[in-house]
């Protein structure tokens, strides 16, 4: 099987080592003046590297996205299968599905949910998208692991973005915790507590959280404001406090979720 891959960055080298470790042909391309993994074809054009290709997978940024499936669009076989897993926005995705669809091969959404890093190939994924299965299946013989997800192109894609909604929160947040820590000469000790209370957490720790701010917005407000005055006087940009100020502040007119 030939496994083309557009992007060598950081996540596209790690899953192609990983394809040539499974016995793989694969051909890349990347305009970057990256390193090209041992075993790898690197070509200078995407429509070269697209050529005959069983599986085109594009690991570019959100920006690229469209770019990659353009400039080789029309080699691509009508029996390949097209994956895109680039963190982008479900109507990116969708409109990259219409256009492998106008082409006749199948296209897939992939969400990748964990780090590459440590993972490669094996990252957990989403696949949602006329071929979804094709790609579940196809990775699974690769030794990696993507569940397939019901619905058209986007779908996974959103339900990652979802995810990060609070995943990348938490990262801004316990930064600008750690950032202000550091100054107040606590680093040590607000560690040590975040970590207890981060690994002691289960269901009952996250339902908490959302329904205690519905009842105890006006009193975390005030919280919230002694902390957003503490960081400013130690120097710190409250950007993430300021954005929880706000939030609580909003709180009386929004509609909480019902919880499963």
């Amino acid at each position: 099987m030939k496994v083309c891959l557009f992007g060598l960055g950081e996540a596209g080298s790690l899953f192609a080592q990983d394809l040539v470790g499974a016995g793989v042909e694969v051909a890349a391309y990347d305009p970057a003046p990256v390193l090209t993994p041992d075993g790898v074809q690197r070509l200078p054009h995407p429509a070269l590297a697209a050529h005959n290709a069983e599986i085109v997978m594009s690991l570019t940024s959100e920006s690229d996205a469209k770019l990659a499936l353009l400039q080789a669009i029309e080699v691509i076989d009508d029996e390949a299968l097209y994956a895109d897993l680039s963190t982008s926005s479900p109507a990116i995705k969708a409109d990259l599905e219409k256009a492998a669809s106008r082409c006749s091969f199948d296209f897939v959404d992939v969400a990748l949910m964990a780090m590459v890093p440590g993972n490669g190939i094996r990252t957990p994924s989403l696949a949602a998208g006329s071929g979804a299965q094709r790609y579940v299946d196809s990775i699974a013989s690769f030794g990696g692991e993507a569940r397939l997800v019901s619905g058209s192109a986007g779908t996974a894609a959103g339900r990652k973005l979802l995810r990060s909604v609070m995943m990348k929160g938490m990262a801004a947040v316990a930064t600008e915790a750690m950032m202000a820590g550091q100054t107040a000469g606590d680093l040590a000790w607000l560690w040590e507590n975040l970590v207890d209370e981060i690994t002691g957490a289960d269901e009952e720790w996250l339902r908490r959280l959302i329904t205690g701010t519905e009842v105890h917005h006006v009193r975390r407000t005030e919280e919230m404001l002694s902390a957003q005055s503490l960081l400013a006087q130690l120097g710190i940009n409250p950007i993430m406090t300021s954005a929880t100020v706000a939030s609580l502040r909003e709180v009386p007119e929004l509609e909480f979720p019902t919880l499963p």
